[in-house]
């Protein structure tokens, strides 16, 4: 599609505008970093899994705990009840530039712009104004991280104890990557002018962490994994599936074209129409932090179930919620790659497959090991999946949930609109074995 010379001049000024106002106040070094690593760590110690990260916010500096949220679009920070001090906190004054970053807001009586800071995990939402402090990391040259890096004007919105409630102890906020200006993704790339990529590996260990980079590769673990993926393109929903959000706003969460479903190699009889997304927003595959486990549509998820069930020829046994169809875990033999049961493979848009091993399909419970994926029709977590006016339909046939990412190098590509990937399992490496040190 051509685009007028008068609007890709507004946006080259527009572009150039961000980039100069994030790294204004860059502190005045020649170091400039090509990447940034942050270490993502799984907590079990909620009702569901959460994967959290950490940063360093606010003047004197200070760790902040976040839950990680692939598709949020924003950094929001707990700020009630004096629970943020900081020197270099700055609101964002209602019609500036910061605000219209964050596409439509709201405007406080002390002429504060804001928006709704949301907890993807629970559902809830509140009202929060928009400020900007000083963000610290730890740089990378892709093997190890390097210099701590700053951006001082970091964007992001304060929220309060009512949003908060439901995250992993000692979290206060959520870190957000999805597809807007004012993501982490984003203002990393803006402040240090690197490419707009990011790539996360989960690990499956709680007692270890996994990895995110903010930049292109090197992303070496055992090995640089960054040159062994395979490319799918993201898709774009024009309805916003969040929690909260304005009318006529698009999705800013990651959809790829999930075309059909294999079982042992063989198509699963699907509708699927479901795999489409419509002009309501309705269906389509996107990618979850949040959702600890993939989510299916309920006929989706019987037919996938049925096809696994009759491969395997193992009797099913009483199931473990949230999960439906389960083993006993002595009838199931392991290997290096885990459960030894049928391979599950996504045959995304333009032909390639995503292969769901037995260590990403399979969740155990000590004697019972069930298959990792939940009905929509029966998930009591209707608020993790978004359901049309609170109805049982689910917005999203499949939301690919964070057990079926772990041990997974997932590089998302935001310039060129497509996502990479790849199970580090079928590469003899681990999203643990990247080498963090403290260099603070």
């Amino acid at each position: 599609m051509l685009v007028p010379m008068a609007t890709s001049l507004k946006l080259f000024i527009f572009s150039s505008f961000l980039s100069l106002m994030i790294t204004s106040s860059i502190a005045q070094t020649s170091f400039r970093p090509k990447a940034l690593a942050l270490p993502i760590t799984k907590d079990v110690t909620s009702s569901l899994p959460q994967y959290i990260t950490q940063i360093k916010q606010r003047t004197p500096l200070v760790p902040v705990k976040l839950t990680l949220d692939l598709g949020g679009g924003y950094l929001w920070v707990n700020c009630e009840n004096r629970q943020y001090v900081s020197s270099t906190f700055k609101p964002a004054r209602c019609g500036s530039s910061q605000c219209s970053l964050f596409g439509l807001t709201g405007c406080s009586g002390d002429k504060i712009c804001g928006r709704s800071p949301s907890n993807t995990v629970t559902g809830v939402s509140s009202y929060g104004d928009i400020h900007s402090d000083v963000v610290s990391v730890n740089s990378t040259d892709g093997t190890t991280p390097t210099k701590v890096v700053s951006v001082p004007n970091f964007l992001f919105i304060c929220g309060s104890k009512v949003v908060q409630n439901g995250l992993a102890k000692g979290v206060t906020g959520m870190a957000g990557l999805g597809r807007t200006r004012v993501s982490l993704p984003s203002q990393f790339s803006s402040a240090f002018s690197f490419h707009r990529k990011f790539a996360i590996c989960l690990t499956a260990n709680s007692g270890a962490d996994g990895v995110m980079f903010f930049g292109d590769g090197p992303y070496n673990l055992n090995q640089d994994v960054s040159k062994v993926l395979t490319y799918t393109p993201l898709i774009t929903n024009p309805v916003s599936t969040a929690p909260s959000a304005f009318l006529g706003e698009p999705s800013v969460e990651y959809f790829i074209g999930v075309k059909s479903v294999k079982v042992s190699e063989k198509n699963v009889p699907l509708n699927t129409t479901l795999l489409s997304i419509n002009k309501n927003g309705v269906g389509g595959t996107k990618i979850s932090t949040v959702n600890p486990y993939t989510v299916m549509e309920t006929t989706i998820y019987k037919a996938v179930a049925d096809a696994f069930v009759k491969s395997l020829g193992a009797p099913t046994v009483s199931p473990v919620a949230p999960f439906g169809t389960c083993f006993a875990t002595k009838d199931i033999s392991f290997s290096r790659i885990g459960p030894g049961v049928p391979a599950i493979d996504l045959v995304l848009q333009n032909g390639v497959e995503w292969p769901i091993i037995g260590a990403n399909s399979m969740v155990q419970f000590d004697d019972v090991i069930c298959l990792g994926f939940v009905d929509a029709g029966s998930n009591p977590k209707a608020s993790q999946v978004g359901f049309v006016n609170g109805g049982s339909h689910p917005v999203t046939s499949i939301t690919i949930g964070a057990h079926q990412l772990e041990n997974n190098l997932l590089k998302f590509d935001l310039a060129a609109s497509r996502l990479g990937f790849r199970s580090l399992f079928l590469e003899h490496d681990n999203c643990q074995n990247f080498r963090f040190t403290s260099s603070t």
